[in-house]
């Protein structure tokens, strides 16, 4: 029975190659051409955004960003008061926080307990896989509980704290914007027309695209206004911190750099990571 059975199976081996082989052999399939189609990419363009959230669920993101946005409400209380008329870094926390439908009992809890509750803020510099840079920003009461905690979950992803990261970014004006059907070459044709440096595209917490246009601090409002008045839907400006040395990393570095992602972001005293990495193509 053993025999018949491998007498059947080679049988079997026989005609399929004999059906490949003839295939390869047909002109009209060997002209054939696969067709690959993907998205158009512009300068700036992070194409790991989408890796980074996918093991994320959206009720936990969710529960992060308003705990993340309520430690910025503190941060900027803190160094600018209270009242957004005048505190130009509050007043764009609070925009971004009416966009993302935050509860307003809990906006109101944060501006009120800014000032009553400790904490330091502290911006820590990180390597991470395949060289990657971090800039990790912290508020906390216990600055030795937050270093120790922080430097373990560096180690355990194959990171590390070092000195110099923050060579690798540069301060910037950060115009967000509906993505609204716009192309990546009208996109790019809005940032050149608005006095934008670059464009970039990203997802939400809600996986929703949006645009981000990239410009110096001082010429942000200008951006913003020229942006609407061009028919772009604004959500939120602010600043942040733009990485001008991207980091190319493969699919299995990328898989371990959203673990360390998601370690630092689970850490309750950490506000926000910013990184320089890029997939490579």
């Amino acid at each position: 029975m053993l025999g018949d059975m491998i007498l059947r199976a080679f049988r079997l081996t026989v005609r399929v190659s004999a059906a490949v082989q003839s295939r390869c052999q047909c002109p009209a399939l060997r002209s054939c051409r696969a067709l690959h189609s993907s998205p158009a990419l512009w300068a700036g363009h992070n194409k790991w955004s989408k890796v980074k959230d996918i093991k994320i669920p959206k009720d936990a993101a969710r529960s992060r960003m308003i705990a993340k946005h309520t430690m910025m409400i503190r941060i900027a209380v803190r160094e600018g008061g209270p009242n957004p008329e005048f505190n130009v870094a509050l007043a764009q926390l609070l925009e971004q926080c009416r966009n993302k439908n935050l509860p307003k009992a809990t906006i109101e809890g944060a501006i009120k307990g800014a000032k009553s509750k400790p904490g330091v803020q502290y911006v820590y510099e990180a390597r991470g896989p395949g060289g990657c840079t971090l800039l990790i920003e912290v508020l906390t009461d216990n600055n030795t509980r937050s270093h120790q905690e922080i430097k373990r979950i560096l180690m355990k992803h194959g990171g590390a704290l070092c000195e110099g990261a923050r060579r690798n970014f540069d301060r910037k004006g950060v115009v967000a914007a509906s993505r609204d059907g716009i192309s990546s070459e009208k996109a790019l044709e809005l940032a050149i027309e608005a006095g934008a440096e670059d464009v970039q595209e990203i997802e939400d917490e809600e996986e929703r695209p949006i645009l981000q246009f990239i410009c110096d601090i001082a010429s942000m409002k200008a951006v913003r206004s020229a942006l609407e008045s061009l028919g772009v839907h604004t959500l939120s400006s602010g600043l942040e911190f733009v990485s001008h040395t991207p980091s190319l990393l493969t699919q299995t570095q990328l898989e371990t750099a959203s673990t360390l992602l998601e370690g630092l972001n689970d850490c309750p005293d950490v506000v926000r990571v910013w990184d320089n990495i890029h997939a490579q193509t």
